[in-house]
């Protein structure tokens, strides 16, 4: 990924977003040139020179202080998220090369393979690129049996955009395409060197004008709670509250857990495809040794 171009686009589209008026800026009269903000009134806003705002937009970020991204970050309205997406750019590269030579191949716990085991309800861990690292039965009865994927394709962007099954499971497809690609984008945000993720947005571009579309959104996000609505070929409607907690000692691996209302018919949908499926009996073990899925 350029990172150029990432915080070149990524500034463009937060400024694109905001009028003057939402900013606190007196309305100019006459049609504007561009949609939002201009780089002057961004500038105007940070406190910061125009030429000095031109030279942060166009990447070029050596020196740039955090109390000059946090100027910028407080104009452009940006959240929490997006301010912490705005910082992993503007790291200096040797930074970046330090961050490289660290990533190394994912491993999943033995732990975590049996809190998987134990639960009632569908969990995922999910890793780098949105890789799943691992599943329990209900969760591949749910989705998809990602154990039966080849290495490489064990992975949720590549589920959501080219899975044709995935259209029709997820009610609010739309908005759950966009908050993967979002989470995606983040990650390369703090992973930019990430061979298997340039691999990984290639392929989807080329395959997917969905993914294309909302990629160049540069939208940002981190879930950590909310609602999923679906619609299963075996048991029908679902509605699933999930909640996604971080795992310790590797801060782009995660566990989702997905739960029904109780005593509510998506909690008798739920356990009627548990049933179907046979999770109420045994769950995949954790192997001996895990590795990195695209690795």
């Amino acid at each position: 990924m350029d990172r150029s171009s990432e915080i070149r686009e990524f500034l463009r589209t937060r400024r694109a977003r905001i009028t003057p008026e939402q900013a606190g800026l007196a309305p100019h009269g006459g049609a504007r040139r561009v949609p939002g903000l201009r780089r002057e009134e961004v500038a105007q806003l940070a406190g910061v020179s125009v030429d000095y705002y031109i030279r942060l937009e166009r990447g070029r970020t050596q020196g740039v202080s955090e109390s000059v991204l946090d100027a910028v970050a407080r104009a452009l309205h940006l959240d929490d998220t997006e301010r912490a997406h705005l910082f992993d750019l503007a790291q200096p590269t040797a930074t970046r090369t330090r961050r490289k030579r660290l990533l190394a191949p994912q491993r999943v716990h033995p732990v975590l393979y049996r809190t998987l085991d134990s639960l009632s309800v569908p969990a995922v861990v999910q890793g780098r690129r949105t890789d799943v690292l691992a599943a329990n039965r209900l969760a591949h009865a749910l989705y998809t049996d990602f154990e039966a994927r080849p290495r490489r394709e064990r992975n949720f962007a590549r589920y959501v955009f080219l899975d044709e099954a995935a259209r029709s499971l997820y009610a609010d497809w739309d908005q759950v395409a966009g908050d993967c690609l979002a989470m995606l984008r983040l990650y390369a945000g703090r992973h930019p060197d990430d061979p298997q993720l340039t691999e990984l947005v290639g392929e989807l571009s080329l395959h997917s004008d969905a993914f294309r579309r909302m990629w160049a959104d540069h939208d940002v996000v981190a879930h950590t709670t909310g609602t999923k609505r679906l619609h299963h070929p075996l048991v029908g409607d679902l509605t699933l509250d999930y909640l996604v907690l971080a795992v310790e000692g590797d801060p782009d691996q995660t566990l989702t857990i997905y739960s029904p209302e109780p005593a509510s018919p998506s909690a008798e949908a739920l356990a009627l495809l548990a049933g179907w499926t046979g999770t109420s009996a045994s769950l995949p073990q954790a192997p001996e040794e895990t590795h990195d899925p695209a690795g």
